[in-house]
């Protein structure tokens, strides 16, 4: 199989003008690390959260990976990968860009009557709004919104049309207004919990009283670890194991019951009861074929 050069082309036109590329494999997904670097025993690239002594010439560790390098992009360590890749993609960050990643129709309405105008990609679904400058990646910053910037990879679309303009602080301040947890003195809602869990809403549920108990207060205390930031990812991550654990429940398991207890500790921490709301809906939806 011969190296596409085609995508090789791009990467290395990219490449000159200072945008680190790497290849994308089959599903438009980084290469997998090699045995050396398997599971980042190897510590990672140098410029990957945990940095460490990975020198790797492979096309391993993901966005990490992306290079400016010619003599790298065309070395015999990337060649198999380009002769395998169906994409390219670039690290944002590393260019000093923010790409907000608009997934369908709503989200790019949304980001036309709020943020400002600037270089437009058109994707599948969506489209990608190119900005200059750098900030930390977010998913799931508002429905169908992705921040790809820092510590993350970006499909490579094309040009797309438009001027990129500076990065707002509009958009700089997606990923805290509501991933951030609030000071204990600035909560704007003390929610109660409104339902709790017990035999009457769980007549259905295979798993004893206690053993459901532990597993949500271990779960609550979690959520209510989160102090300075990641409560709505933590309640996320909660009501998605809370689901998971009653998939073969004959059902009614009384997931709402539940949630409410996990949307009250986020609350609780500082998190808009909207936002913790969503995050635990989605949560306990994210278990395929769960018990009512």
């Amino acid at each position: 199989m011969r190296v596409r050069h085609d995508h090789l082309r791009t990467a290395l036109d990219l490449a000159g003008v200072g945008v680190p590329v790497l290849p994308l494999r089959e599903g438009k997904v980084p290469f997998g690390n090699c045995r050396a670097c398997a599971k980042n025993v190897c510590g990672g690239r140098p410029n990957m959260k945990n940095p460490g002594p990975c020198e790797c010439p492979a096309v391993c560790h993901g966005w990490a990976a992306a290079t400016t390098d010619p003599a790298v992009l065309v070395s015999t360590a990337w060649a198999a990968a380009w002769r395998q890749a169906v994409a390219i993609a670039f690290h944002p960050g590393g260019a000093e860009l923010t790409v907000v990643d608009l997934d369908d129709a709503a989200a790019v309405a949304w980001a036309r009557a709020t943020l400002p105008a600037t270089r437009t990609v058109t994707t599948t679904r969506g489209e990608h709004w190119i900005y200059r400058g750098a900030m930390q990646s977010a998913n799931g910053v508002r429905p169908g919104v992705d921040i790809k910037s820092r510590m993350s990879y970006a499909r490579w679309l094309g040009g797309g049309s438009g001027a990129a303009v500076p990065l707002p602080g509009s958009v700089r301040a997606l990923p805290t207004k509501e991933e951030t947890t609030w000071a204990r003195a600035g909560v704007a809602s003390s929610l109660p919990c409104r339902t709790t869990w017990d035999r009457t809403v769980a007549a259905g549920c295979r798993h004893t009283e206690r053993y459901v108990r532990t597993g949500l207060e271990r779960g609550l205390a979690r959520v209510r670890a989160r102090t300075e930031s990641g409560a709505g990812s933590q309640a996320f991550g909660v009501a998605r194991f809370i689901a998971g654990q009653h998939v073969q429940c004959p059902g009614p398991c009384g997931l709402e019951a539940l949630g409410e207890q996990v949307v009250a500790a986020a609350v609780s921490v500082g998190v808009p009861e909207a936002y913790a709301r969503r995050a635990v809906a989605n949560g306990l939806k994210a278990a395929p074929e769960r018990a009512a």
